[in-house]
């Protein structure tokens, strides 16, 4: 059954979401079946590898400094906005350590999920980074900030050495 549908939830789901979508109809159900089958084929090689977690001790404390830098940036965003000044926005340019792909990919949900920042592409090459800030007052300090309190904790979560 894997083989002919590799990905079962999801062609379901996008079957559902498709009658929802459209007038519920014997040729809708069709249509839709067979669109979810091709989405599903598509989508198969693209299996990712497994995700290990190595250490689970420092997730609880990532959450703790996640929710609260969130709850910062949704306060210094909104103080920006209301004063009515304009904030001098930038490019920050971070160098990584890390080339895995979990750390990555969870780095760059926790940057685009705080308020006033927003992650715009790694180069693979050279390890670096493009970070937007909202409010961009020093590079220095954005740099750090990114590799101590988030690269360095999603390392320890994910790789085997830091």
């Amino acid at each position: 059954m894997r083989r002919l549908v590799p990905h079962p939830v999801l062609a379901v789901a996008l079957v559902l979401m498709w009658l929802i979508l459209t007038r519920f109809s014997l040729g809708q159900l069709v249509l839709g079946t067979g669109v979810a089958l091709v989405a599903s084929w598509a989508l198969g090689p693209l299996e990712p590898r497994t995700i290990r977690i190595r250490r689970w001790r420092p997730i609880p404390g990532l959450l703790v400094v996640l929710a609260g830098d969130v709850m910062w940036s949704n306060l210094r965003v909104a103080r920006q906005i209301l004063s009515g000044r304009i904030p001098a926005s930038g490019v920050v340019e971070v160098d990584l350590e890390s080339r895995d792909r979990a750390v990555l990919a969870l780095l760059a949900i926790i940057i685009s999920a705080t308020p006033g920042t927003a992650w715009l592409g790694w180069n693979p090459r050279s390890g670096k980074m493009l970070l937007h800030v909202f409010d961009l007052r020093e590079e220095d300090e954005w740099k750090t900030l990114i590799q101590t309190r988030y690269e360095c904790r999603l390392r320890e979560i994910f790789e085997w050495e830091t």
